[in-house]
């Protein structure tokens, strides 16, 4: 698939650019590995951490008022773990040293998940509403990504 090139591409690009990044991975928002540059950490675990991350994430931001969730960092002894979204349905996912500067990793993230988001919306085509055209029908609106959906009280 000519996204999962292009993702891979830019993760190497992304890491080439941070040399305090020792990993990068982009998943699917239920798990899925779609591309990975993740020496010493297999890639499937950390795409369903991610996912579950993700989960209780979403639950803490809205149960705290904090609105839809946008990124998750985790700091730990040896550095960072750091996700972002990427498009609709993905996630970036980035492990770094502990002395990366947190508001370049943070940068970096977001532009890199931004691009994957636009490498994966364009690797899918447009389906088209198979509902018949009606006067009355409301316009089609764009999928909110689940980890940005709030939750009913």
């Amino acid at each position: 698939m000519a996204a999962e090139s292009g993702i891979l591409d830019e993760l190497h690009r992304l890491r080439a650019r941070m040399p305090q990044l020792t990993g990068a991975l982009a998943a699917s928002v239920d798990g899925l590995v779609l591309a990975h540059d993740t020496p010493g950490v297999e890639p499937d675990g950390l795409a369903a951490l991610t996912a579950a991350s993700l989960g209780v994430a979403v639950r803490l931001a809205d149960a705290t008022g904090r609105g839809g969730l946008r990124e998750l960092l985790v700091r730990g002894e040896h550095g960072y773990v750091a996700t972002y979204a990427a498009g609709r349905t993905a996630v970036l996912t980035l492990l770094s040293q502990d002395r990366v500067n947190v508001g370049r990793l943070h940068l970096e993230g977001r532009r890199a998940g931004a691009r994957i988001g636009e490498l994966l919306e364009s690797a899918v085509p447009a389906r088209p509403d198979p509902r018949p055209v009606t006067e009355n029908r409301e316009p089609a609106t764009e999928r909110t990504p689940p980890w940005r959906t709030p939750r009913p009280r």
